[in-house]
């Protein structure tokens, strides 16, 4: 990046050299919803120059009180074809990879290779959280994994913790079970979660589609502040390797 003027107010708290550090690292954003298209965000505006960003979903209607890539003018877009444009305009010079996909297991382990200096894990269903972190431990790339932040309305209770220590996550609670029948001592992830007892009174039942089977619901802030303290957690590893 030859133009770091857009960047002087983060240059004031991290310094020339770790904002050049920053911007040459190479982030994968996997999902970019309520979640994770706030921690996209947050990694556009924090310099970082080389990204890709996951997700095969479309803007809905029901998006609009919680995502940032959801507006009326948005309806029906592609999530990552929205969140693209918007990263472009904020830094015209990003190096953006888009993939439109639902991720299978098989094709995340053709996407995460050691190019990559940290993932942000943003994804809203089992299956695809667990293979993504999976890959992530085994090939010793660092990663940032998002609980749920369904069913919850408290933002003094959002932590950051072990993966070994978080409690009061149901969606954790079920990986980790997994991810422990291949890593005897499940250390090592950082995960966003809050400590909040889950309302579940707010649980729908969806068709099961995309690894996903149900749902809660949302408050509009509450994913954002999951997302920035991601994307927070990624961005202060980066700045210390």
């Amino acid at each position: 990046m030859s133009n770091f003027d857009w960047l002087s107010r983060t240059e004031l708290l991290t310094g020339r050299e770790k904002l050049e550090q920053l911007a040459s690292k190479k982030v994968l954003i996997v999902g970019l919803g309520g979640i994770g298209s706030f921690a996209a965000e947050a990694i556009c505006r924090a310099g970082i120059q080389d990204i890709t960003i996951v997700d095969g979903d479309t803007v809905e209607a029901s998006n609009r009180n919680r995502q940032l890539v959801a507006l009326t003018s948005t309806t029906d877009k592609a999530k990552a074809d929205v969140m693209a444009e918007r990263m472009k305009d904020i830094n015209p010079d990003v190096k953006l990879t888009v993939i439109k996909e639902f991720l299978t297991p098989e094709a995340l382990d053709k996407l995460i290779t050691n190019e990559f200096d940290y993932i942000l894990e943003c994804i809203d269903s089992i299956t695809p959280k667990e293979t993504l972190l999976r890959l992530a431990k085994k090939k010793r790339i660092p990663i940032v994994c998002s609980g749920g932040a369904g069913g919850k309305t408290d933002p003094t209770k959002v932590e950051v913790m072990d993966i070994s220590k978080v409690y009061n996550d149901k969606m954790i609670k079920y990986v980790r079970k997994r991810l422990k029948k291949d890593f005897k001592y499940l250390r090592g992830i950082k995960v966003v979660f809050s400590t909040e007892v889950v309302d579940k009174n707010s649980l729908v039942h969806t068709d099961g589609s995309n690894y996903k089977r149900s749902a809660y619901g949302t408050m509009s802030y509450l994913p954002a502040i999951f997302g920035l303290t991601v994307a927070s957690v990624a961005i202060r590893d980066l700045m210390d390797q």
